[in-house]
């Protein structure tokens, strides 16, 4: 990290005290450079446009060779005509990728006008029905490109249940549920959204109703596959897309792994070689990498994979990343005043904590502190957390305490600061984190909460995001003087009153009686 030559160390004392942190889209127009597409054989053969530079990190076996600037041999001429036709423009519009005028009409309405990169390089693909592979960093319109393909193929063939869109979390799939609902409202699509929190009889009912489009999360999804009966999940025998969204969470192995979940849901659907299968990530993991090496049914074209900006350009070019060194005995009175420097005092600020405890004890504290604040968590009710969020996008609520539930995925374009009040384990994660801001070109900040046993989770991060951190510098404002002066005690009785308030079991506004949640299937 890019520190300092004054900065103030932490005294040995506070070192003992110091601890790490346990771990626990609408569209945007990216339009800084053309898109550039890789194509991927199934035998494992890379198959480029002519002077495109390669933007994949999975490389060909032998056939494609780089010069120091990207220089590449040229391409064969059974490249598909919708990507040729679409290089024929610097700035590619729907209309050269294929694109259907109606939905043309619907994106319109919707001010998206013009395709970004994974958009570009991904419809016409799907179009011509091949499986597909795409990563690219978030807030890059990754639901777009597989939004447009489904609605125009199923315009044409308009059965239930036509698509099946899988994803990990309840927020994310709400979101998506909404964004394909307003694209194709017009035509009277149908949109299911199956999720957990909510009633499984009446999600049982809709599905026997044969909707256009299945929106759930893979828990939710299974548990219907089992135990809601042949007549409710018979029209997912019929599905003609498979999509994942955020599908390096999706297909992770180990602790909390969702393959089991997604197992029992692709029972119920037809097998690969009857149906296409897209899986969308802004981190491409090495077990989505290792689908590349499975046979393809020879009744399909060859899978496509396109990587964009997912290696050099991981978080958005546009977000600033810095550090504010605390000593953890008061890392809360470090987080309430930088929410209230002169330079975020107005900003829609998302805060980061590894733990549903800490989320929660935090609500209650920033609310005592006069924040206007709300949760978003694993541990609150299904209704809350839709209301809790609705509020902060409405801006209705300025701050957003939340578990890693709000770290993918959710496009809310107005969040100007992320802060992580504590570290995450995983770099990738603190990719979906600082990804909820500077989104569409905007302009973010990050602002990471450090302790001193934090110094090997910072190396990784800037390791992996290839960028180091700056410390948090603002002018005019010395953030460890304002600490001393302002918030040493106020903070203190606040977060006092909120333990006794957890305690007592009163909600967040002083009445008793809230409920909380054992994490389940989502």
């Amino acid at each position: 990290m890019d520190r300092p030559s004054k900065r103030r160390r932490l005294s040995p004392a506070e070192d003992d005290s110091a601890s790490s942190s346990s771990a626990a889209d609408s569209e945007s127009d990216d339009k800084s450079k053309p898109f550039q597409p890789t194509v991927v054989d199934s035998d494992g053969d890379t198959r480029l446009p002519h002077d495109i530079p390669i933007i994949s990190r999975i490389k060909a076996k032998q056939r494609t060779t780089t010069e120091p600037h990207g220089h590449l041999e040229p391409a064969p001429e059974s490249l598909p005509s919708a990507i040729h036709s679409s290089l024929d423009e610097a700035n590619p519009t729907f209309a050269t990728l294929g694109v259907d005028p109606w939905l043309i009409a619907s994106l319109s309405r919707l001010a998206i006008k013009q395709p970004t990169r994974i958009q570009s390089a991904s419809i016409p693909e799907i179009l011509a029905g091949r499986d597909c592979i795409g990563g690219s960093r978030t807030g890059s319109g990754k639901t777009v490109a597989f939004t447009v393909p489904i609605l125009q193929q199923w315009a044409r063939d308009p059965s239930g249940i036509f698509a099946v869109v899988l994803t990990p979390t309840r927020e994310l799939a709400l979101q998506i549920y909404e964004q394909i609902s307003a694209i194709g409202a017009r035509q009277g699509v149908k949109v299911c959204l199956v999720t957990g929190g909510a009633d499984m009889r009446n999600q049982a009912l809709e599905l026997s109703r044969r909707p256009h489009i299945v929106i759930a999360t893979s828990g939710r999804l299974a548990d219907h596959v089992e135990n809601s009966g042949e007549e409710t999940i018979k029209g997912l025998h019929r599905v003609k897309y498979l999509i994942m969204d955020e599908a390096d969470r999706l297909l992770a192995t180990g602790k909390g792994s969702m393959l089991p979940h997604i197992e029992t849901c692709l029972s119920a659907l037809p097998p690969s070689a009857n149906r296409q299968t897209c899986l969308f990530t802004a981190t491409v993991t090495p077990e989505i990498r290792a689908l590349k090496s499975q046979p393809q049914p020879s009744n399909k074209p060859p899978l496509f994979i396109t990587e964009i900006d997912t290696d050099s350009l991981a978080i958005p070019p546009t977000l600033r990343q810095t550090y504010q060194l605390v000593n953890v005995v008061h890392k809360e009175k470090y987080l309430h005043i930088l929410l209230l420097t002169p330079a975020n005092l107005e900003k829609s600020t998302i805060i980061f904590c590894n733990r549903t405890t800490t989320a929660n004890l935090l609500e209650y504290m920033l609310r005592i502190l006069d924040h206007r604040v709300t949760a978003l968590h694993s541990a609150l009710e299904h209704n809350l957390r839709v209301s809790n969020l609705a509020r902060f996008r409405a801006r209705a609520a300025r701050i957003l305490v939340a578990t890693d539930v709000a770290a993918r995925g959710l496009d809310i374009p107005d969040v100007g600061l992320v802060i992580n009040y504590d570290l995450p384990r995983n770099p990738d994660d603190y990719i979906h984190r600082v990804g909820r801001t500077a989104r569409a070109g905007r302009k973010g900040t990050c602002i990471s909460l450090l302790g001193q046993r934090d110094v090997e989770l910072v190396k990784g991060i800037e390791a992996r995001v290839g960028k180091e951190m700056e410390a948090y510098a603002e002018e005019k404002v010395s953030v460890e003087g304002r600490v001393v002066r302002e918030a040493l005690n106020v903070v203190g009785d606040a977060k006092r009153e909120a333990l006794l308030a957890i305690e007592e079991g009163r909600d967040v506004q002083g009445r008793r009686g809230r409920k909380m949640v054992k994490r389940g299937k989502t």
